[in-house]
């Protein structure tokens, strides 16, 4: 080959030849198999898409500003939801009491909803919301006090709520059985206490002051039965330095039974009586190196006693709620006492029951 043509084609074979087709590149490729896809014309590389408007999340605002309302009507109005959810007549139970840590400074409001059932013996009353048995007896912390350190005042007063609880709770002391358990806890020295036991629990016919009811909770088996197994209480301990540097603890008890005539057949149309007795008692656990005494035992400082519904007449020994028709004993209806009022001690006239059968009017049970 000559010289020129040789340079000639090495030139051509270089530049390619002129018309020669070309192999499209991947990306060439991709872009025109898209272009065939798309409907319509082609959109320029500059075109504005307007953005996609957003959903505003009202329900998100919605249910955090109706979650903030109930949070506020709860708690300006919790009588009214318990009655909205059903809680007063049947329903939901209501929300408990806080244990009492101190003496409240009023009584408790009205509940909602009627009077007791056998399926629900507290509807209607404050006891609706308090704690069943020793839950609802608040013990405070223990601190050294006169002759004890501060495990022995612990000791003492978890044994003051325990007298409290075999005097007031124990289901055979409720029936009218002896209350051993109670006893137990009573200082054996101390005379005067020991009398009264023995002339309480032995007499068919006690008078005021020998009466079994002062100390202990008792109702006739052929008369009354508690509905249930529940007694709601409230109520507190306290303590100080007594003399000779005794720890001196102070209960102050209400306890609700719901009951029912023994005679019936405890169905869910049955009568239901609610007694109340509020309890103080002071009892002070002596130093036994300046006092006779027991290890274990207390002695008692006084106790009194505050009763409805249970019996506006003589003593018998035993609770006598009134069913079917109003107590025999007068009530007067110019001396008017709230038994769920624990503002104040137990006064001389706050009973509803008496001796002579001259009792207070209750304003509710």
């Amino acid at each position: 080959m000559p010289d020129d043509e040789w340079e000639r084609f090495l030139r051509e074979s270089e530049a390619g030849a002129p018309g020669a087709p070309v192999e499209p590149s991947a990306r060439a490729r991709e872009a025109e198999r898209r272009l065939r896809e798309r409907s319509g014309p082609p959109e320029g590389w500059r075109t504005y898409a307007p953005a996609r408007p957003r959903r505003r999340r009202t329900g998100w605002y919605v249910t955090g500003f109706a979650a903030s309302a109930a949070v506020l009507v709860l708690a300006l109005f919790p009588h009214r939801v318990v009655d909205w959810f059903g809680g007063g007549d049947g329903g939901a139970s209501p929300a408990a009491a806080a244990p009492e840590t101190a003496r409240p400074e009023e009584a408790p409001g009205a509940e909602p909803g009627p009077g007791a059932t056998i399926a629900e013996p507290f509807r209607g009353s404050p006891a609706a919301r308090w704690a069943d048995g020793a839950a609802g007896i608040s013990v405070p912390a223990a601190r050294a006090t006169g002759w004890m350190d501060a495990a022995q005042v612990e000791r003492a007063l978890i044994r003051s709520r325990d007298f409290m609880v075999a005097s007031g709770l124990d289901p055979r002391v409720l029936r009218g059985e002896r209350p051993t358990e109670a006893i137990a806890l009573l200082n054996p020295e101390q005379k005067d206490v020991q009398e009264y036991l023995r002339a309480s629990l032995s007499s068919a016919t006690p008078t005021a002051e020998t009466d079994p009811l002062l100390l202990f909770s008792r109702f006739r088996p052929d008369h009354a039965r508690l509905v249930g197994d529940t007694v709601r209480t409230r109520g507190r301990l306290t303590y100080r330095e007594g003399r000779r540097g005794a720890v001196e603890v102070t209960a102050d008890v209400t306890f609700v039974y719901p009951v029912t005539p023994a005679s019936g057949d405890g169905g869910s149309d049955a009568e239901v009586v609610r007694t109340i007795v509020r309890r103080e008692v002071v009892m002070s656990w002596d130093d036994p190196s300046k006092v006779v005494t027991r290890p274990g035992t207390m002695s008692l400082v006084s106790y009194a006693l505050d009763l409805t519904n249970g019996g506006c007449s003589a003593p018998t020994g035993y609770f006598v709620p009134p069913f079917g028709t109003a107590d025999e004993g007068a009530a007067d209806p110019s001396h008017q006492v709230d038994p769920y009022d624990r503002t104040g001690p137990i006064g001389p006239g706050d009973t509803t029951a008496s001796a002579d059968g001259d009792c207070a009017t209750a304003t509710r049970s």
